[in-house]
């Protein structure tokens, strides 16, 4: 019965794949949680931002296609100075910043949306 489940749902999300465009950048939004302050940052993609300590490269935004506006998927890399290794690397989505967030004592950051022009 477990199996059946399992393959319906893996079925069923198959099914809703829909077709993406690529964004120019994206747009990211970072909270700093010692002080409260948010800032928003525009990272073309390839490129680094700052903030504090942390460096943050957006390897790519994608959008669903037709739909700029639309939910968006930005794939980046974070790391902090003096700290081996990532503090965080995958995907992120804008519609569900907690399905795979970022864990930091510091800084919160999540996906706005894509930039398209």
């Amino acid at each position: 019965m477990r199996k059946l489940a399992f393959l319906l749902a893996l079925c069923a999300g198959a099914a809703t794949a829909e077709p993406t465009s690529d964004g120019q950048g994206a747009v990211l939004r970072a909270l700093d949680k010692t002080s409260g302050t948010t800032i928003d940052l525009s990272v073309p993609n390839g490129q680094i931002a700052s903030i504090g300590l942390l460096k943050i490269v957006l390897n790519e935004c994608r959008y669903p296609q037709g739909n700029p506006s639309g939910d968006a998927y930005a794939e980046m890399e974070v790391s902090e100075t003096g700290r081996a290794g990532t503090v965080f690397s995958g995907w992120m989505i804008a519609s569900a910043p907690a399905l795979n967030a970022m864990e930091h004592q510091r800084y919160d950051i999540w996906v706005m949306r894509c930039i398209t022009s």
